[in-house]
C-alpha cells in the first residue's frame, strides 16, 4: 500500500513540476503572464520557475528570420512599372513591444513589416529613374531602405538586419528602351576616352620626336667637334711628318695621284709634256728638264 502511495506522490509531483519548470534555450525570448497580463520578459537561457494554473510562459523564435514575399510593381520617377523581388532579414529585439504590436502572432508581425517595406520601396523607386534604380543606386536603396525600415520596426519589437533586392525587371518596351540608352551612354563615354586617348598619344609623339630632333642635333654637333678635333689631330701629326723630309712627301702625293689617274688602261690624260705632274717620270728625283 505505502508503495502504490509513494508511486502517486511520485507521478504528482512530476506533474506539478512540469507545470513549475521551463527552459528557455539561446534561440528563444519568452514572456511570462499571470491571468493575462504580461509580469517578466527578461529570460535569460536556463531553467526558470512559475505558479502552476496562476502563470504561463510563451516562447518566441529569437533567430534572425527571413521575409521574403512575391514580386510586386513600382512606379519610377519617369512612371514606369518595375517589378521588384525583394527580401527583409529581421529578428526580434523586444519581446513585449513584439508581443502587444502583434499579438504573438508572426503572421501579423511578418505583414506589417512587409506592409512598411512596400512603403519604403514605393517611395525610393518613386524618386529615381529606371537606370538609377537598376544600376546606379542599387547599393545606395539596400542601404537606404534597410536604415528606413529598421527605424519604423522598432515600434514592433523587430530589428531590421538587411533589407536586399534580389531583382529588378522591367516591361519588354521599357528594358529595349533603357537597353539601347545604356549602349548610347557606354559609347558616347567610349568615344570620349578614345578621344582624349589620341590627344594624349599626339603629345605624347610630339614630346618624343622634340626630343629625338634634340638628341641628333646635339649628337651631329658632338660628331662634328670631334670629327674637328680629329681633323685638327692629323693635319697636326702630317704637317710635322712631312716637315722632316719634303722631298720625299712630294713623291708620295706624286705615287698618290698616279696610283687614282690610271686605274684602268682606257685611261687617258692629255697634258703638257713638260707639266710638273710627269716630274717623276723623267727623274726619279723629281728634279728632271721640263
Amino acid at each position: 500500500m505505502s508503495a502504490r502511495i509513494g508511486i502517486v506522490v511520485v507521478v504528482v509531483a512530476a506533474i506539478v513540476a512540469s507545470f513549475t519548470v521551463f527552459v528557455v534555450n539561446e534561440r528563444e525570448r519568452a514572456i511570462l503572464f499571470q491571468l493575462g497580463k504580461i509580469v517578466r520578459d527578461d529570460y535569460r537561457p536556463g531553467i526558470h520557475f512559475k505558479v502552476p494554473f496562476f502563470q504561463e510562459v510563451q516562447k518566441f523564435d529569437a533567430r534572425i528570420q527571413t521575409l521574403d514575399a512575391a514580386p510586386e510593381l513600382y512606379l519610377t520617377k519617369e512612371k514606369k512599372n518595375v517589378k521588384v523581388d525583394s527580401y527583409v532579414k529581421w529578428r526580434i529585439s523586444d519581446v513585449n513591444r513584439y508581443f502587444t504590436a502583434t499579438g504573438g502572432s508572426a503572421r501579423r508581425g511578418a505583414s506589417r513589416l512587409h506592409a512598411l517595406n512596400q512603403t519604403d520601396l514605393k517611395d525610393a523607386f518613386g524618386r529615381r529613374t529606371i537606370p538609377e534604380v537598376v544600376a546606379e543606386d542599387r547599393a545606395e536603396i539596400m542601404r537606404e531602405l534597410t536604415v528606413s525600415l529598421n527605424e519604423k520596426a522598432r515600434g514592433l519589437g523587430m530589428e531590421v538586419i538587411d533589407v536586399r533586392i534580389k531583382r529588378i525587371d522591367l516591361e519588354e518596351a521599357v528594358s529595349n528602351s533603357v537597353y539601347q540608352r545604356m549602349a548610347a551612354e557606354r559609347k558616347e563615354v567610349a568615344k570620349d576616352r578614345r578621344s582624349r586617348g589620341e590627344e594624349e598619344s599626339k603629345k605624347i609623339r610630339a614630346v618624343a620626336d622634340r626630343e629625338r630632333v634634340v638628341l641628333l642635333a646635339e649628337a651631329t654637333r658632338e660628331a662634328e667637334r670631334i670629327r674637328g678635333e680629329g681633323d685638327g689631330a692629323a693635319t697636326e701629326i702630317y704637317a710635322r711628318a712631312y716637315t722632316r723630309d719634303p722631298d720625299f712627301y712630294r713623291f708620295y702625293r706624286s705615287l698618290n695621284a698616279y696610283s687614282a689617274s690610271f686605274r684602268a688602261k682606257s685611261d687617258v690624260l692629255l697634258l703638257q709634256p713638260d707639266a710638273d705632274f710627269f716630274d717623276f717620270f723623267k727623274d726619279p728625283r723629281g728634279g728632271g728638264e721640263r
